[in-house]
């Protein structure tokens, strides 16, 4: 009989590892799954993020290559204006050159001008004075 009870014994006994066995793999089957669904929202939320956080690069880098656009058009357009004005300013040099030149040619004229009258009044004078002797 004793061994009767030392095979039922150890029946009962394997019977109860077999049994803790199988709670603890259900236990870590379960937290195993816990856990691989935690990773999962954490994950599925980061991956959210970066595709949004994408997307608005995607929008600024585009907003980005249209504002650059746009200032190389205006950068033509103010070096257009700049040539523009710095030739007109080269016209207004040279009118001024082409004034002060008239100017000169008018005062050589006026000067001339001024030498053969007071000739003209220095040959009546001295006509006047000689006919007076």
């Amino acid at each position: 009989m004793a061994t009767a009870r030392i095979i039922k014994d150890d029946a009962l006994l394997r019977k109860d590892r077999y049994k803790r066995a199988d709670e603890a793999r259900a236990v870590l089957t379960r937290e195993i799954h816990n856990l691989g669904s935690t990773v999962d929202i954490e994950l599925r939320d980061r991956i959210t993020n970066i595709h949004s956080n994408a997307n608005a690069l995607d929008k600024q880098s585009q907003q980005l290559r249209n504002k650059t656009n746009q200032l190389a058009k205006t950068t033509k357009q103010w070096g257009s204006m700049a040539d523009n004005a710095r030739g007109k300013l080269k016209e207004i040099g040279d009118i001024q050159n082409w004034a002060e030149m008239i100017e000169h040619d008018l005062m050589v004229i006026e000067e001339t001008l001024r030498i053969v009258h007071d000739e003209d009044d220095y040959g009546a004078h001295t006509a006047s004075s000689s006919t007076t002797l």
